[in-house]
């Protein structure tokens, strides 16, 4: 019969990584590259402005082409609280992900699809042709996704589709497809007067997330093979994401098991999951 896993060897785990972080080394490296300037100097704005809200959160700058063209003079970021395998302590006023948009010497945190309809409402360029109106649709998509990420989601915007009446804009819809992390859609359709002003804003979500990690790096090992290849595939699905689970994982482990951990990890980045 296969065992169960134990949440409490699970917790066990975690506390003990946490506190031999960076004891031994560990494959691979964080991603990088040139810093942009006004994006570097938005990030410490937004860091300022939250102080201590931000101490256990990750910021991550949202760069799609979508939003640069409709908000030109806006940087845009989420706050991510990490919730697997134990949650962070979410500050007060704040979620597992929170939206950001910095610009014109002001942060405004977008808390929800209406405070994100508003900001387009009053910062968003005009649908004024099939182009702009298929930005803003993008854009939304590209910020809207963040109110259910978890760090796992991975999303792909497909090519958004454009309605007139009356030779002006009308609406513009597109959908964004999970493509790990999970699976389903986010359907969004955002709708306009006859001067191109964002009127209403209608979406739908389907998404069901995939696995998440609880403790199955420790699980590697296990003398039962079919706990083994569970714990594997499980790993396998999450891919790049599950880099900081199992970094922290392998500070913690025996020789064994760190090898073990290297193994996956050096078959995750080859196969690009």
């Amino acid at each position: 019969m296969i065992r169960r896993m134990s949440a409490t060897v699970c917790l066990a785990a975690l506390a003990l990584a946490t506190n031999r972080a960076a004891a031994q080394g560990a494959p691979g490296g964080a991603p990088g590259g040139p810093k942009n300037e006004m994006v570097e100097k938005a990030r410490q704005q937004l860091t300022e402005h939250l102080g201590a809200k931000a101490k256990n959160g990750q910021v991550v700058h949202i760069d799609a082409p979508a939003l640069k063209k409709s908000f030109p003079d806006y940087q845009f970021f989420a706050l991510r609280f990490r919730q697997f395998p134990v949650a962070r302590m979410i500050p007060e006023g704040m979620k597992a992900s929170n939206v950001f948009a910095v610009g014109g010497g002001k942060v405004e945190h977008l808390k929800d699809p209406k405070t994100l309809q508003a900001f387009f409402s009053q910062h968003g360029g005009k649908a004024t042709s099939d182009e702009a109106a298929g930005n803003l649709v993008q854009g939304w998509l590209s910020l809207s996704q963040e109110f259910i990420q978890d760090g796992f989601y991975k999303f792909t915007i497909g090519k958004p589709e454009v309605k007139s009446e009356g030779g002006k804009v009308a609406s513009a819809e597109d959908t964004a497809v999970v493509m790990a992390g999970g699976n389903g859609e986010i359907k969004a359709t955002l709708s306009f007067d006859a001067k191109g002003r964002l009127t209403r804003v209608s979406e739908t979500h389907k998404v069901r997330p995939g696995p998440r990690p609880i403790c199955q790096a420790t699980k590697l090992l296990d003398p039962d093979p079919i706990v083994r290849r569970m714990a594997e595939q499980d790993l396998l699905y999450m891919g790049l994401v599950a880099r900081d689970y199992l970094m922290e994982q392998r500070a913690a482990a025996g020789p064994a098991l760190r090898e073990a951990i290297d193994r996956l990890w050096q078959r995750i980045e080859k196969e690009g999951w």
